[in-house]
């Protein structure tokens, strides 16, 4: 993938459940929030030719950004970079939802008449945002080394629209996962049973996850922020057991016996 290409890092938000009492003999009002996975957009300059990349990739990969909360990133620009004023209307033309503008500054001139959402607040990050090489202030992405927490396991079939995540752990799906269904994991995903959807592995920043399945048949497969859809994987393996892998920022797909 050029440099040019979108980056793409999970970002995971915050959840609460807690209870007030007004009165001790009041009713308990209970708040209860939601974990949210969204996906971290940072763009490059030139704007122009990452825009060309953005294109290209939501062709191949048609449907990836439907309802999905993307927070955008700029901390990769400099303020007075070039198509910055417009940029945000650029996404709105693509159907990009923001749900959150990080690394940037109001201040910045051309972010003046950006419609800036409701600040974020608590969210952890997931994952490491991808710097440019020749970056004098690139620091390395570190592997997240935490233990993960329990799998979660799903007893049977998911079918398209749904969404399985457990952004802490694996995911093992003892059923086939349907076209248009996604499975999202801080580590890696096993599939018993014909994957049709949408594997996306690592997004806690764990590049040695893996996505196991019995019969491949993907319409994404992604690890640690790489990814690739299914027009750029091999048919010697549709419909068998795989593995894949990342090599060197490249997923690669194994036999799996």
């Amino acid at each position: 993938m050029s440099d040019s290409s979108p980056s793409l890092q999970p970002h995971n938000g915050i959840s609460s459940d807690q209870a007030i009492d007004a009165k001790p003999e009041a009713i308990t009002i209970r708040a209860r929030g939601r974990s949210f996975l969204a996906l971290i957009l940072s763009p490059e300059a030139p704007l122009e030719s990452w825009l060309r990349g953005l294109d290209a990739q939501m062709v191949r990969s048609a449907g990836f950004f439907n309802r999905q909360p993307i927070i955008l990133d700029l901390s990769l620009l400099q303020p007075d970079a070039e198509g910055l004023a417009h940029f945000q209307d650029e996404l709105k033309k693509r159907g990009i939802r923001l749900i959150g503008v990080e690394g940037g500054n109001r201040d910045w001139p051309a972010l003046q008449n950006w419609d800036w959402p409701g600040k974020l607040s608590g969210g952890r990050p997931r994952g490491n945002v991808s710097l440019p090489e020749d970056s004098p202030d690139s620091v390395p992405p570190q592997e997240h080394t935490a233990a993960l927490k329990d799998p979660l396991v799903v007893n049977g079939p998911v079918r398209s629209g749904q969404s399985v995540q457990n952004p802490d752990g694996d995911v093992i799906i003892l059923g086939a996962v349907s076209s248009g269904a996604e499975i999202i994991a801080g580590g890696s995903i096993h599939v018993y049973g014909p994957l049709r959807g949408r594997a996306i592995a690592g997004v806690d920043g764990r590049p040695q996850s893996r996505i196991f399945t019995t019969r491949m048949e993907a319409e994404l497969l992604a690890i640690d922020g790489f990814y690739m859809v299914s027009d750029e994987i091999s048919s010697e393996w549709h419909g068998l057991p795989t593995q894949t892998i990342l090599e060197e920022e490249k997923l690669v797909v194994h036999p799996f016996t």
